[in-house]
């Protein structure tokens, strides 16, 4: 098992490399999304506080256009349901 430093670390650069959401991040690593929040909001600031705001930035973003994203799977998934019909 890895050393929470090393997966802190990484999970950290999977997101600002990927652009990645913390479900994509825990999808790609197969671990809970609480983990991958914790290990980032919780312990990447006293791991590598530049990586940390790096990742902050990314992850506001991801928040402020998440009604967004959810918005348009909604539609996609009616628009499905109503072509198969």
């Amino acid at each position: 098992m890895k050393n929470y430093y090393t997966r802190t670390k990484e999970l950290a650069l999977y997101i600002v490399e990927n652009n990645a959401t913390i479900r994509q991040t825990a999808r790609a690593y197969a671990m809970a999304k609480s983990t991958v929040h914790y290990d980032l909001v919780n312990r990447l600031p006293f791991v590598d506080y530049d990586l940390y705001l790096q990742v902050k930035k990314i992850l506001n973003i991801n928040f402020n256009e998440k009604h967004l994203r959810g918005g348009e799977a909604t539609k996609q998934k009616y628009l499905k349901e109503k072509l198969s019909k």
